[in-house]
């Protein structure tokens, strides 16, 4: 197997007093869909905001490595241009801006003009609902739109890695299965993911690997069609007896 694009060594992630993330391992590899599944307060979210650098209220310990080099001092904004990208909890959109607008504001660290057309051709073609409402106020969207625009801005960076937060959080049943939909079309598509969820299901089907955590530890790591089968995971996040 490549030598892993994201390597995460012993992170520790502490607010004050209370560890919220109590030193875990983790690797993504190129071109995997690698998804941390784990109930609401599990350090799920803590752990991708160590990686991005967004956690100025909290201390961070261990060793994040990227493409084999350390982000400690990386700066969040200049980690775009290093090819990671993040869609987080709540979507984020510029509601007063047109799909089109944020999706050119995801290409913002871009010069390659041709290339940006051909890329927003791409996403466009996978997320049709874009497509349909190009020139629509991203406020006015659905929850559901939303999400699918977050997602399509991210990915007009040309990611090399694209860390995806709870996608199917507040969404209606219906909603959340396309989403996963376009999350399969975009791991196919070569894009490697990190996808933190609650929905452990929809999670452990798309995924090629997984880890569940518990309270700030990962308590289990394999394949992710291995874990979708396994009773604990069932009892505990898929709600059989």
């Amino acid at each position: 197997m490549s030598a892993p694009l994201l390597q995460l060594s012993d992170l520790r992630v502490s607010y004050g007093g209370i560890e919220a993330v109590k030193g875990i391992d983790l690797v993504v590899h190129p071109g995997e869909l690698v998804t941390l599944i784990g109930a609401n307060g599990a350090g799920k979210t803590s752990t991708l905001s160590a990686i991005t650098n967004t956690l100025a209220q909290a201390r961070v310990e261990g060793q994040v490595l990227y493409q084999g080099e350390p982000l400690a001092r990386v700066p969040s904004f200049a980690l775009v241009k290093r090819g990671l990208a993040m869609v987080p909890e709540g979507r984020g959109v510029f509601t007063r801006m047109t799909i089109k607008e944020n999706l050119l504001m995801g290409a913002h660290s871009r010069s390659d003009h041709d290339g940006i057309g051909k890329d927003l051709e791409q996403w466009l073609e996978i997320f049709p609902r874009l497509s349909e409402r190009l020139h629509q106020l991203a406020g006015t969207l659905s929850g559901g739109e939303q999400q699918m625009l977050a997602m399509a801005r991210a990915l007009m960076s040309r990611p090399r890695l694209l860390l995806l937060d709870e996608p199917s959080m507040g969404l209606a049943p219906i909603m959340v299965r396309r989403i996963f939909d376009v999350v399969r079309q975009v791991s196919a598509q070569g894009v490697t993911i990190l996808l933190v969820e609650q929905n452990a299901l929809q999670a452990l089907e798309a995924a090629d690997r997984a880890y569940v955590m518990e309270s700030g530890l990962l308590t289990m790591s394999g394949k992710a069609a291995d874990r979708l089968h396994d009773p604990g995971v069932r009892r505990a996040y898929l709600g059989e007896s």
